[in-house]
């Protein structure tokens, strides 16, 4: 909830090559709404409504930001993939929520868009995500075992092993947590380079307590989650124990940021041990005491996906310009080996400009 990553991708040969990007903040009180419309509230189908117009304003204004740069024109664009926010997802009851209002965006750009790519995979049986694996193994796929590993506020994993299905899934929290431990404590939005929690020492028996009081993560894949689980609620039980000793709240950090590496390490040993290297795209990648501590934890080498031609901020947004393209050519992105589904699946809804 950070911001609008967009690009203008040409997809037209087997390398997916960036034209323009460019980036947009998110204005604090939408990022409010959207994080309190990940509870239960009041007036919830109104305000949903609201922000999902307000987010595809941003969208609009980004698409206006491409074409300048590139010089295009908007006849000149296939189409617009727009995954919208999500602010509810839980597929074993059936139902995944992305906040979005493709038909405005439509309106505004006057260009088609491809969007609600998560419930068709759903309804399918699927846990609707991880949606990119399909776009790692176009982009990232290599001649030995490799992993795709997506820093966003939700760790998730993509398996490529040649002349095997590829295989991904979350494995919990990347910086979901450490966000919200930072706002509160510090009041900033984030931990700049994890410099608070390079200050601090993790905590063995909260870590201990944090890994293995969470079910979710003795589940095998295919799996998914989200601030629906790894929230302030989730968090604050698991502290409460703790609040006698007053630990330290820079400790605290330490500690979550090693729940981040622990959790990813055990899900790379227990399903990728033959894995030979792991790029890394998202927001995580700026996390420098992150990136160390994950590249000492891992047994084999670790690299930013700008190290194989494709900018670590960028990833997410090129992978949902590649879903819309899978679209347009009924190219079945919707991968059962990653999300479990019943058979494969053409994502996406189409809004014509």
């Amino acid at each position: 909830m950070d911001g609008v990553d967009a690009v203008l991708a040409d997809l037209s040969t087997a390398v997916p090559r960036l034209v323009a990007q460019a980036s947009l903040p998110m204005p604090a009180k939408l990022k409010r709404e959207f994080l309190s419309l990940n509870d239960v509230g009041s007036n919830e189908l109104t305000r949903a409504s609201l922000a999902a117009n307000e987010l595809v304003r941003l969208y609009a204004q980004a698409c206006e930001h491409l074409l300048a740069r590139s010089g295009m024109k908007a006849t000149q664009i296939t189409a617009i993939g727009a995954h919208g926010q999500t602010v509810r997802h839980d597929p074993a009851n059936g139902y995944t929520l992305q906040l979005n209002a493709p038909a405005l965006l439509a309106e505004l750009t006057r260009i088609a868009v491809i969007a609600d790519f998560r419930t068709r995979d759903v309804a399918a049986g699927g846990q609707g995500a991880p949606l990119v694996p399909g776009f790692h193994a176009a982009a990232f796929h290599c001649g030995h075992p490799r992993a795709v590993l997506n820093l966003g506020g939700i760790a998730n994993i993509t398996l490529l092993r040649p002349g095997h299905d590829v295989r991904g899934f979350d494995t919990g929290p990347a910086n979901v947590l450490l966000d919200l431990w930072s706002q509160r404590h510090s009041g900033q939005p984030y931990d700049s380079q994890g410099r608070w929690a390079a200050s601090g020492k993790p905590i063995p028996r909260l870590l201990d307590a944090l890994v293995h009081n969470e079910p979710w993560f003795l589940l095998p894949p295919p799996k998914s989650t989200g601030r629906d689980l790894f929230n302030e609620k989730w968090l604050n039980e698991r502290l409460e124990p703790f609040t006698p000793l007053q630990p330290k709240a820079n400790d605290v950090q330490a500690t979550l940021q090693s729940l981040t590496v622990t959790t990813i390490a055990k899900a790379l040993h227990d399903w990728a041990p033959e894995t030979e290297d792991v790029l890394v795209c998202g927001g995580g990648t700026q996390n420098t005491s992150l990136m160390r501590e994950l590249a000492d934890a891992l047994p084999c080498p670790v690299a930013a996906t700008s190290d194989a031609g494709i900018p670590t901020q960028m990833v997410e947004a090129l992978a949902f310009a590649w879903l819309a393209w899978a679209h347009e050519h009924g190219h079945a992105a919707g991968l059962p080996s990653v999300t479990g589904a019943r058979h494969p699946t053409l994502l996406g809804c189409k809004y014509p400009a």
